[in-house]
């Protein structure tokens, strides 16, 4: 699977024990803004050492594209090329032409460019509705896989268009059949609190459970507190480690250990339950066999059918960050497994079987 580590090691501490150190945390992917091309080639180099690819984002690669991108494509480091964060449609063209420029010369490696969130105005995006945003994005600019960002933990709550975001992206990917990756917010700032592990289960399994291919971190290394007070990310502006360092490795342990269940996944249907379900979801009403009824507490769960080659899972993430939910679940079936934490399974009994979900958790069942 791949995971991101956005504003990762800073080109002053490039070398190869902090992106050993990276790798610890069980990221794979890094993105620094170089400010030259030597200097990213210096990191793709002490990359290499640590297993981690390196997406290159430095100012050669707009001025002089070819040249650059010749420098860099057989890197055994080398992910992929940055272009542009949250770019608005009248960018779209220009980026277009980059996209194709790059691919012209290398065909292997991806283009990266990441979408605004749904929360942002029209004038921000340039189009009135968010899903023709995404939808003019997908058909002008030749990416081969999807990206947004959106922070939806904000004090205690949660944004209320997030997961209507989640949907719009989702359904996007499927109709260009496209993969997507989405992002998880690990350092503090502004309105956006210290994540704890409630916080990144709940936005790392909500993405997964509508099919992301991907995980991206904001940011992995805490960058200058001007104007947003930036703090409390994985690694401090110091270089220090942080407690949430330790939380992004836990959660990397458990996504890897069910990248059976999510790498490959394609979203069959995502629902909601819950007395009052997201704007832009649909509740959960008919089922599949062989499962008869799921009941869960408030506020809510995702409930989601995920197919993996030939493998059905269903996938229920507690939406609540704050307290742990119960889940009934009946099904008409011996057949039907329970996926751990550690991605084994464990055999359940036909009937009524009772879960109990921790906060931003995840439930998985395999029944085929």
């Amino acid at each position: 699977m791949p995971l991101l580590a956005w504003f990762s090691i800073p080109e002053a501490y490039t070398d190869s024990n902090r992106f050993g150190e990276l790798a610890e945390t069980g990221i794979n992917q890094s993105l620094t803004f170089y400010s030259s091309a030597d200097a990213a080639m210096k990191a793709l180099d002490m990359a290499e050492k640590a297993n981690v690819k390196v997406i290159v984002a430095c100012p050669e690669l707009e001025t002089e594209t070819e040249k650059t991108v010749r420098r860099f494509m057989n890197h055994p480091a080398l992910a992929g090329y940055y272009l542009r964060d949250e770019p608005d449609v009248s960018l779209f063209q220009k980026l277009s032409a980059w996209v194709r420029k790059i691919e012209a010369v290398d065909s292997t490696h991806y283009c990266y460019i990441n979408l605004f969130p749904n929360f942002v105005s029209p004038n921000s995006l340039g189009t009135p509705e968010y899903s023709d945003y995404v939808t003019r994005f997908l058909e002008e600019v030749p990416v081969r896989y999807l990206s947004f960002d959106n922070y939806p933990i904000v004090g205690k709550k949660l944004r209320p268009l997030w997961y209507q975001n989640l949907e719009i992206i989702a359904n996007s990917s499927r109709q260009f059949n496209l993969p997507f990756r989405a992002f998880a917010l690990t350092t503090a700032h502004g309105k956006y609190p210290i994540p704890g592990l409630a916080e990144l289960r709940l936005q790392v399994f909500s993405n997964l459970a509508y099919g992301a291919q991907g995980i991206q971190y904001f940011t992995y290394w805490t960058p200058p507190p001007v104007e947003w007070d930036f703090h409390h990310g994985p690694i401090n502006a110091d270089g220090q480690r942080t407690n949430t360092y330790e939380l992004i490795r836990t959660m990397n342990t458990e996504i890897n250990a069910l990248s059976g269940v999510f790498l490959g996944a394609k979203l069959i249907a995502v629902y909601h339950t819950g007395t009052f379900i997201p704007k832009g979801t649909n509740r959960l009403k008919k089922l599949p066999l062989p499962f008869l009824r799921i009941k869960t507490g408030n506020p809510g769960a995702v409930v989601s059918f995920l197919q993996n080659k030939d493998k059905k899972y269903l996938v229920i993430v507690n939406r609540s960050m704050l307290e742990s939910t119960v889940v009934r679940i009946e099904f008409n079936s011996d057949s039907v497994k329970q996926v751990m934490k550690d991605g084994k399974t464990n055999s359940l009994p036909g009937g009524f079987n009772r879960f109990e979900v921790e906060p931003g958790d995840v439930l998985i069942l395999n029944y085929i």
